[in-house]
């Protein structure tokens, strides 16, 4: 018999899935806020910013940036296979709700993106998980090797043209700064009206996410979540405790070499080429460390226990990741407290810091009475269309 599918109770849930999906919520906001309170997307950082404020920016571009949106990614690749796995035992179909379930993901993206702020990721996440779907027929050593190849090797041509051009023509790779955008951008969010800063989001949105970025998404994001699902097909979280040794050398191996390419930019001039190989190449190696760090620490009961909250985080990380944009927008923006532009680097960032302290406290109060954040209970109703108990 055809039944309705149900979303999994909390007893059937991954705990290091959800600590994995918290965490990367840290990184997110102390990169994001960047953008929250100054034009981040049209200056050089290592110009814009002086004394302690580099300081900082330059331990989060080495730490974080680039490093924290591939756990994501691959926790979404993740989690996509679980429902798979659970839509056969239960015998329904997952291609229509997960069809339905990104449908309704792009229409919050949408939202997000136009009327609260432009660097949305859930737009770029709906479409390429609608893409991933046409992979996740295939075993997982092969989504893990589809996944590597596509990713590393365009990265890998991309970076050594790029680096090859920087030799002949370094001044024209050098990063810059779009002083009419800045200008105009900076003068909107500060002083702008609602509707002018909806149009001015439009405009940044699409200065991001063109038809060229969408080609960019599906050589960078997708095959990320081809990796994730391809974890997820072999059991990896489930199985790490047995699986220790493995993920002792993946951290050793991952965690000094990621380190090592973010600190390109230190040994070498800062320009395009080199960044392009810092983020691209150096962030998801790092990010693997991280997820390494993660799941062997997530053996220890002790441990475990200990990150509860963050657990709770993740179980509401779409909730949470949009109260960060909500939150950063109306602290900075005129229609807010209006205090863009005129907040340090280092007080954003401990800013940042407070907001994911919070984030994670009223998480763990909130599903000790719910069993679902808000906006992924209303995500359950508008794709099952009935709410769940």
């Amino acid at each position: 018999m055809h039944r309705t599918m149900k979303p999994p109770g909390f007893g059937e849930r991954i705990h290091t899935l959800d600590v994995l999906r918290g965490f990367s919520l840290f990184g997110i906001i102390l990169v994001n806020m960047i953008s929250f309170h100054s034009p981040f997307s049209y200056y050089n950082p290592y110009e814009w910013f002086k004394y302690d404020d580099l300081t900082v920016y330059t331990w989060i571009d080495i730490l974080v940036q680039g490093s924290f949106y591939p756990i994501f990614a691959m926790m979404f690749g993740y989690g996509m296979v679980i429902m798979q796995e659970r839509s056969a035992i239960k015998s329904v179909s997952f291609w229509k709700i997960s069809i339905r379930r990104l449908i309704v993901l792009l229409f919050f993206g949408i939202i997000h993106a136009y009327f609260i702020w432009y660097g949305d990721i859930l737009i770029t996440y709906a479409i390429m998980g609608l893409l991933l779907l046409l992979f996740l027929r295939l075993s997982g050593p092969i989504l893990l090797g589809l996944g590597f190849a596509i990713y590393l090797l365009p990265q890998i041509f991309l970076s050594a043209l790029l680096l090859l051009a920087s030799l002949f023509d370094d001044g024209t790779l050098a990063d810059f700064t779009d002083v009419v955008s800045l200008q105009l951008s900076a003068e909107v969010y500060a002083t702008g009206t609602f509707w002018e800063i909806t149009v001015q989001r439009f405009t940044d949105w699409s200065t991001n996410n063109g038809f060229g970025a969408i080609f960019l998404f599906i050589l960078i994001i997708l095959p990320l979540m081809m990796i994730g699902a391809g974890a997820a097909k072999l059991h990896w979280l489930q199985r790490a405790n047995k699986q220790k040794r493995k993920w002792l050398i993946t951290l050793l191996i991952a965690v000094p070499i990621g380190l090592a390419i973010k600190m390109l930019p230190f040994y070498t001039m800062p320009t395009i080429s080199i960044q392009y190989v810092q983020d691209m190449i150096g962030g998801p190696i790092l990010g693997i460390g991280y997820i390494a760090f993660i799941i062997l620490i997530m053996n220890s009961k002790i441990v475990a226990k200990l990150l509860k909250p963050i657990a709770s985080a993740g179980r509401m990380s779409i909730t949470l990741y949009l109260m960060q944009s909500l939150i950063g927008t109306l602290i900075f923006y005129s229609y807010g407290l209006g205090l863009y532009g005129q907040v340090s680097m280092s007080a954003a960032t401990w800013l940042a810091v407070a907001i994911y302290i919070t984030q994670v406290i009223l998480a763990e109060m909130w599903l000790s009475k719910f069993r679902q954040g808000p906006v992924e209970k209303l995500w359950r109703l508008l794709t099952y269309g009935k709410a769940t108990k």
